[in-house]
């Protein structure tokens, strides 16, 4: 049984109705183009388009997510982080409100839903917000395989979309928020937190960085509800310092000693941010930045958007 209703699904080739196909995997009435279920899991990726092929799921293969970690990582998960979110778990409260003021049952999709995001354990443990977990990646909350680039959703079938350490990732980001934007019910909500200040990370799927107001043009489809810093200059410090000591060697050991050292050396810089971000200023040198946003019907025009950034 497919984990996501087929009658709330749209071939991401041609926007097509699917069907059951032979051997349980899907077929595109229009196209003809055929897909895959894994696990119950559909796999809708258009090749054509994506960076992913289907084989990929098929076999089970690391796409995005390296899912057996070598001893050198886990090694680096037992020593204190560079970073800590603190303001997702209040925004996402925030969110809660907002999307329970146009449904008593709302829905959610989550893109890059593989894995529980940072500050969304509150949000998820809510049993009446129904949520679909969509990634480019196998994992222990997918409920289907799609490209964000051409979400395989009927038209405003969602009350809100959360985006967390995702557009950085992709490589049109206002092709996914305008993604974004078409499967948003009106005045449907979208939460976003993406980076600024922040070094390459998940080679090679890393493409984008955004200033505050670069982030509020790309949002130009909805109307600001937040938008605040997540994580400041003391998380911008902590990395810096590290990024800086991995520089000194091309050598893999001694990277790897030197990334411990800057571990222990600098975790404390992240706690300054609950002082630090109080100041507007942050938005400036921010380390990433959450965006809540209302689907609004129209796109606001580039002097709309510097008049809205102006008063950040």
């Amino acid at each position: 049984m497919l984990k996501v209703a087929i009658d709330q699904l749209i071939c991401p080739a041609c926007c097509g109705a699917l069907v059951s196909g032979e051997n349980g995997n899907i077929n595109c009435k229009n196209c003809g183009s055929y897909y895959p279920v894994i696990d119950d899991i559909p796999v809708l990726i258009d090749e054509q388009k994506s960076l992913f092929k289907l084989a990929s799921f098929v076999n089970r293969e690391d796409t995005f997510f390296v899912k057996s970690p070598g001893l050198r990582d886990r090694i680096y998960a037992m020593l204190p982080s560079l970073s800590r979110n603190f303001w997702a778990e209040d925004q996402f409260a925030k969110l809660r409100t907002l999307i329970f003021s146009n449904s008593q049952r709302p829905r959610v999709l989550v893109i890059g839903g593989s894995i529980l995001g940072d500050g969304m354990g509150k949000l998820r443990a809510d049993a009446s917000i129904e949520f679909v977990d969509s990634d480019v990646a196998h994992g222990e909350l997918t409920q289907i395989i799609c490209d964000g680039h051409d979400l395989p959703f009927k038209d405003e079938q969602f009350d809100a979309v959360i985006a967390q350490a995702v557009l950085e990732h992709v490589a049109d980001p206002g092709r996914v928020v305008a993604e974004i934007h078409r499967v948003l019910k009106p005045g449907g909500h979208i939460y976003a937190d993406t980076p600024f200040l922040q070094a390459t990370h998940s080679a090679p799927y890393d493409f984008h960085r955004f200033t505050h107001i670069g982030y509020r043009r790309l949002f130009a489809h909805f109307d600001r509800v937040v938008l605040q810093a997540a994580g400041g200059p003391g998380h911008v410090l902590a990395h810096a310092w590290e990024n800086f000591l991995v520089s000194v060697s091309s050598n893999r050991n001694i990277r790897g000693a030197l990334i411990i050292f800057a571990r222990l050396s600098a975790f404390w810089c992240k706690y300054l941010d609950l002082l630090l971000n109080k100041n507007d200023y942050a938005l400036h040198s921010a380390y990433g930045l959450i965006f809540i946003g209302r689907k609004r019907v129209s796109r606001l025009s580039l002097n709309e958007i510097m008049a809205d950034a102006s008063q950040l």
